[in-house]
């Protein structure tokens, strides 16, 4: 492998935006030490980073890979043919790029990519999201150089002498929020003198959520809430639909919220999923937080990630099957409840890892040198 500059890497992760924001955001670190870096991301095709990834100023390859269904389908059984494609795909996009480290964060493409790089013997890291190991970062897990976590007690996934606890990577622009809430209620248009509360279901969207929302919206107009509600993709149309007959000043409705540190900035309480970025965003902003656990998703792992905080009281956990009733009634009480809602956000600031990213890219730096 050749030492010279400029650096070359390989960053594969997606599917979701718990995987691609973390790899955006090691991208934009190296690229900051190294601005004449060589940066190519692998995909999966169809999928999110797809258009993400672009729109961040990178490029994408993507490969013909998609997950196991959880039932019996055509799909599962195409699944062994996609993969040794994609597989044979990633060993010639590796051996034509000759990267000097490759970085897997999970999803799809990742197994593949990580398994290539591998193979032929390059450097390579890979960074665990979860306190629950994904499927391809543990496929990887004793052939890779190094393992970057969030969560401690990993070593049951992971061998001991490749971790490193570095937190996740989150985007740089929710460092600085504090300053922005002037900008960020402009932005929006809001009051000042109003509370706002953030509604975020994940880069997919929450079904749970969003029905919780709908039903009881009338409570949000009625005590002259401002709200900034991110729905997903699958689930804005419908959503916009509903409130077609409604006064929506007060209530900004988005598939996706691309500028989420103004989002952050302008909330006084925030309802999200507990999805492993969502919950190191969450600290990173320190906000008064309600998380609503995806049940959806591998060894309950959300319900987790969500215990984390509440056990140091830095979150209010809604269970999904109660969200219905109970979530924004729920998120009423803190936004009139400062004291409560101050003492969360200053638990939740207390769990912050705001160096992740730069201690990844020390991390991948060590490997090249």
């Amino acid at each position: 492998m050749k030492e010279n500059k400029p650096y070359r890497l390989i960053i594969s992760g997606g599917g979701t935006g718990g995987h691609i924001f973390p790899a955006v955001a090691i991208a934009n670190e190296f690229r900051d030490r190294y601005p004449d870096a060589q940066i190519l991301f692998v995909g999966a095709q169809g999928k999110m980073e797809m258009t993400r990834v672009p729109e961040a100023g990178y490029k994408i390859i993507g490969l013909w890979i998609s997950g196991l269904q959880r039932k019996l389908t055509v799909k599962n059984l195409l699944f062994p043919i996609k993969l040794m494609v994609s597989y044979l795909r990633a060993l010639v996009i590796v051996k034509r790029f000759n990267p000097h480290v490759v970085i897997g964060t999970g999803g799809y493409a990742s197994g593949p990519i990580m398994m290539a790089a591998t193979r032929f013997g390059y450097a390579s890291l890979i960074q665990e999201q979860n306190s629950f190991a994904g499927m391809a970062n543990k496929q990887v897990a004793n052939k890779v150089k190094r393992v970057c976590v969030a969560y401690e007690g990993m070593d049951a996934y992971f061998p001991k002498e490749k971790l490193v606890l570095t937190g996740n990577p989150v985007r740089k622009d929710l460092l600085e929020i504090a300053s922005k809430r002037e900008k960020a209620l402009n932005h929006f248009g809001f009051d000042a003198n109003r509370k706002t509360l953030l509604i975020i279901g994940g880069s997919l969207g929450a079904r749970t959520i969003n029905e919780s929302m709908l039903k009881n919206i009338n409570k949000l107009f009625e005590t002259e809430v401002q709200v900034i509600w991110q729905t997903g993709k699958g689930y804005y149309t419908a959503c916009k639909e509903a409130l077609s007959s409604y006064d929506l000043r007060r209530i900004r409705v988005y598939d996706f919220l691309k500028e989420m540190d103004l989002a952050y900035a302008a909330a006084d309480v925030v309802i999200s999923r507990s999805g492993a970025l969502a919950v190191s965003e969450l600290c990173i902003a320190g906000k008064a937080s309600i998380l609503v656990p995806s049940p959806n998703v591998a060894e309950d792992h959300q319900t987790k990630n969500a215990m984390a905080l509440v056990d140091k009281n830095a979150a209010v956990l809604v269970k999904d099957t109660q969200a219905s009733d109970m979530l924004i009634d729920e998120a009423l009480k803190l936004l009139f409840d400062e004291t409560r809602s101050q003492r969360l956000s200053e638990s939740i600031k207390k769990l912050a890892k705001p160096n992740a990213t730069k201690e990844i890219v020390d991390e991948i730096e060590k490997l090249i040198k």
